[in-house]
């Protein structure tokens, strides 16, 4: 593994310009966990209000009061999530973590392996980091055991 001396620098369109460390990307999960669970509370909670919200606005012509004010009420709710969720995007962006699969919460830390793109690839719901796979490829490998004993070695 290359990217086993610390962060380096790459440069791609499809890829932030990071390269992150297996030591380092360990050291991140927590946060990035945090965000990702943000991610898919702020989508479920719109999946929430669709239902409701798409009957008002098939019988907006119609609705009293109340049920006006309900629905005024549910397009800012559903504004305030959809801020949220860009808002939690572009932390991840911004902390060099690529969103690979929204609907999964599965996200990608740029590295390199044998002088090519590469992520370690991780999902909500994991406990720790088990995956990479090359920018090109969508199949995920395990973290082989001499990467993970390198990791042990540098004292986390």
């Amino acid at each position: 593994m290359n990217s086993s001396k610390g962060d380096r620098a790459t440069s791609t369109p499809e890829m932030p310009e990071v390269a992150f460390s297996l030591k380092t990307v360990h050291r991140m999960l927590p946060l990035v966990g945090r965000i990702v669970n943000d991610i898919q509370e702020g989508h479920q909670a719109l999946q929430r209000l669709e239902p409701e919200q798409a009957r008002l606005d098939r019988q907006k012509r119609t609705l009293d009061w109340p049920a006006r004010q309900r629905r005024y009420q549910l397009q800012e709710d559903a504004l305030q999530l959809e801020r949220g969720l860009s808002g939690a995007r572009e932390e991840l962006n911004g902390l060099g973590v690529v969103l690979l699969d929204e609907d999964l919460g599965r996200v990608g830390f740029p590295t390199m392996v044998n002088n090519r793109r590469a992520f370690f690839s991780w999902q909500l719901g994991e406990h720790g980091l088990h995956s990479w796979h090359f920018a090109e490829e969508t199949a995920c490998r395990p973290i082989p055991t001499a990467w993970l004993k390198e990791l042990s070695l540098a004292g986390n």
